[in-house]
């Protein structure tokens, strides 16, 4: 597949890129979205249909037992599966290192505060929460657009403090030295302060 360049961008489109447009919290979601927005169905079973006639086509000796279906699944399961894994690895590994700065379990919101409150995850602190989002980002993604829906969500993060009585914080992830990193770290600190008056 990579020797004929059927996973590259301009094949498969920006998955990466996508996936951060799309913050889905399952892969249904994040199938759908890339089936309406990013490729069609079709376009990814073409590519494996493609890639079935390349196979057997150059090395027809060596891969006898292959189908069309293995290799229309195999696109399907890179392009959706892998995407949508390697997506909430990257969460995973952010709000676990935030568990270990602040010393407070993260616990996933429920899908309820995820649509009223635009909120992903929240601490705990005696009868309070505190709501977090976080924000996997890269230079396909755009800070800007990432601030705009920042501000357009401002209302129900307020909502959400007056309801809960903690505030909202955006946590923004990104790759450096190869691992998952906080890119806004000074947000921990305002976490731990949040928590402090929260504790009082």
């Amino acid at each position: 597949m990579n020797r004929f360049q059927l996973n590259f961008k301009r094949n498969v489109g920006p998955t990466s890129e996508s996936i951060r447009q799309c913050e889905p919290k399952t892969i249904e979601e994040w199938r759908d979205f890339y089936f309406s927005k990013v490729r069609s169905r079709e376009h990814i079973i073409e590519l494996g249909k493609r890639l079935y006639i390349k196979i057997t086509e150059v090395i027809s000796a060596e891969v006898e037992e292959i189908t069309e279906k293995d290799c229309i699944d195999y696109m399907l399961q890179l392009v959706i599966d892998r995407t949508f894994d390697g997506y909430w690895t990257e969460i995973k590994t952010i709000y676990g290192q935030l568990e270990q700065e602040l010393g407070y379990k993260i616990e996933p919101a429920p899908d309820k505060w995820d649509r009223l409150f635009n909120v992903d995850f929240f601490i705990k602190i005696n009868d309070k929460f505190i709501g977090l989002q976080i924000k996997p980002v890269n230079q396909g993604i755009q800070l800007a657009q990432i601030f705009k829906e920042k501000g357009l969500q401002l209302k129900t993060h307020k909502k959400f403090e007056k309801d809960f009585g903690g505030k909202v914080f955006y946590i923004f992830s990104s790759k450096g030295n190869g691992k998952k990193v906080i890119m806004n770290t000074e947000v921990i600190d305002e976490i731990r302060t949040e928590i402090n008056r929260l504790e009082q």
